[in-house]
């Protein structure tokens, strides 16, 4: 399925609008995830753990999403927006949010 941030795809024409459909991942972080990041904090670089993390509450919300799509009859979706949030008792829980517009291109 084409998933894009824009509202057109350069060649095709939207041929029926079928609705925003929408995608979550909440994922919740690791003790040690937790204090190997804050180590990474003070010492500086980048936390792979919480890279693999976000990457796979980013997955998850797009499956989720397509899935949406797919069950309104969507051969793409449009205007996609990524959204990150912290939730949670002290940032405990990481969420992925995504939400598009369901189409049909020629």
């Amino acid at each position: 399925m084409l998933k894009t941030t824009t509202s057109v795809v350069e060649g095709h024409e939207v041929r029926e609008y079928l609705g925003v459909v929408v995608g979550e991942a909440i994922l919740g972080a690791n003790v040690f995830k937790d204090i190997f990041g804050s180590i990474r904090d003070i010492v500086g670089g980048r936390s792979g753990s919480y890279e693999q993390e976000m990457a796979r509450a980013r997955a998850l919300a797009f499956a989720d999403m397509e899935e949406s799509a797919k069950g309104l009859g969507a051969n793409a979706i449009i205007g996609i927006d990524i959204d990150y949030e912290v939730v949670g008792a002290q940032g405990a829980m990481m969420m992925v949010s995504v939400s598009g517009t369901a189409v049909q291109l020629r």
